[in-house]
């Protein structure tokens, strides 16, 4: 959508639709074109037709001066290309089988047309099953009739019938928040909360976790599972040992708990090293405890503030010594063959690193780490199992078309973006669209100081000045060309 409204921006500025459609193709907008150079947009078209587009949008542009290099310096640039690794594409697509070929000309045969993954997939199912022509013509008939029924019809308002359809069971949905399935320790944000951050694309989930999998030859194994949870786990300070203040001192002693440290697989010498690495930190001594006969760590700030000596004490007891940053908290469930970690708060990137967890499995329901860790296909599938898992724990059935379209919405150009004024709505081409949804008079005075135009060719915008909406019949204008009256009926 956002192209097309590109393409009848640049052509309403008396630009050619070719250039149009070729930098709107580009991934290019009305904005970012006029903050490109001549340089750049003469990539995609020629450099005359950059100077010339840059022109109609008001930029001033000139040819680029060509710098003359000699030839010892492109024989030294030469010299410094790396070699680039052999990227295998695939020149043609695998040919089709005897049978797909059979059944390719079957649908022909009826008149009808399926995308070849269809019958690729048919063919696959029915390769060991032999049946006669009449049936595979049968099944066909079938197939081709439910394709037809699914496609979307000209001029439907795909969009509206989406929102539609996700709005709807949403006003029905639990504003509460519920424990995880199958997790009854660890809550995490369910219902119309959690599809409204979805929608919203936050940087960071109100409740975050991770369904960690470990590799299939230690999968069955618990110590291997507890090992991984004791890794991802973050310990503190305070969570493995005693800390007190010494007003009378000035000092900070910390007492290690070692049936704690030896389960955690840690040492006091660990310890020493952490607090010792801390920003802010003092002298570090041993000393023994008169009491107990053991080791304690006396941390002695050398100066005489207690508020230094207060804020040195909750630094020392935030202090992480062990495990992964974000995660608190790590527990161990039995699956049907296998066991499966799951976490309070998520760091995907590094759990992905680590050697027994199975990459392919493992999830976070943080959408944003997703996107930086994988990418922005990653990232689209993770919303769509989000958003109908999370409709789909409600009861409620979304056709998953819907939501895919939703999806596609939000991650089209390449990131992901939240549906408002922040994101899709607010990127409108349209001035009364925008205004329609939010902070309408600041809408309106922008578009008015710059001398905006609306061009009537969405929705809102032919409701609101009353105008039939050009879509479904609205969409379709009939010419009515009188034919003159012949000869023999005169």
């Amino acid at each position: 959508m956002a192209r097309k409204d590109t393409v009848e921006a640049l052509k309403k500025r008396k630009i050619g639709s070719k250039a149009a459609e070729t930098l709107a193709e580009a991934g290019f907008t009305l904005s970012s074109i006029k903050k490109a150079s001549v340089e750049k947009l003469s990539k995609y078209i020629s450099e005359d037709d950059a100077i010339r587009v840059l022109k109609k949008l008001g930029v001033e542009a000139k040819k680029p001066e060509k710098k003359k290099k000699s030839k010892a310096k492109k024989k030294s640039k030469a010299k410094k290309i790396e070699p680039q690794p052999d990227i295998k594409i695939p020149k043609k697509v695998p040919p089709q089988t005897k049978l797909e070929v059979e059944l390719t000309k079957v649908v022909d045969d009826l008149g009808g047309s399926l995308p070849r993954a269809v019958i690729s997939q048919l063919a696959h199912r029915i390769d060991k099953i032999k049946l006669s022509k009449k049936a595979k013509k049968e099944i066909l008939t079938r197939i081709q009739e439910k394709y037809d029924s699914h496609l979307v019809d000209p001029n439907e308002s795909a969009g509206i019938v989406s929102a539609q359809s996700i709005g709807e069971p949403g006003t029905q949905m639990t504003m509460r928040t519920f424990h995880y399935a199958g997790v009854a320790e660890i809550n995490v944000t369910l219902g119309l909360p959690r599809l409204i951050e979805i929608v919203d694309a936050r940087r960071s989930p109100s409740t975050p976790m991770m369904e960690i999998h470990l590799k299939a030859s230690v999968r069955n194994e618990l110590d291997n599972a507890r090992k991984v949870a004791s890794e991802i786990e973050a310990t503190n300070l305070e969570d493995v040992s005693g800390i007190e203040t010494d007003m009378v001192s000035m000092q900070v002693r910390i007492r290690p708990d070692f049936d704690k440290l030896s389960s955690d697989g840690l040492t006091i010498k660990e310890l020493e090293k952490a607090v010792k690495k801390m920003r802010g930190t003092g002298i570090v001594e041993y000393e023994k405890d008169a009491k107990t006969g053991k080791e304690t760590l006396v941390v002695k700030t050398g100066e005489s503030s207690y508020k230094k000596l207060q804020r040195l004490r909750e630094n020392l007891a935030a202090l992480r010594i062990k495990g992964i940053k974000g995660i608190t908290r790590a527990i161990i469930r039995k699956q049907t063959h296998e066991y499966v970690i799951y976490t309070e708060g998520s760091n995907f990137k590094e759990v992905l690193d680590m050697e027994l967890v199975d990459p392919t499995r493992t999830t976070t329901n943080h959408i944003q780490e997703i996107y930086e860790v994988l990418g922005v296909e990653a990232a689209r599938n993770s919303i769509i199992k989000e958003a109908s898992s999370t409709l789909g724990e409600q009861g409620l059935t979304v056709d998953l078309r819907h939501i895919m379209l939703v999806s596609d919405i939000m991650t089209n150009d390449g990131d992901v973006k939240a549906i408002g004024r922040h994101g899709i709505s607010g990127r409108k081409s349209s001035v009364l669209a925008r205004a329609a949804f939010e902070i309408t008079s600041t809408h309106l005075m922008r578009a008015a100081i710059i001398g905006e135009e609306d061009y009537l060719d969405g929705v809102a915008e032919n409701i609101i000045v009353g105008q039939p909406v050009t879509l479904g019949t609205g969409a379709v204008t009939l010419v009515y060309r009188p034919i003159a009256p012949s000869k023999k009926g005169a």
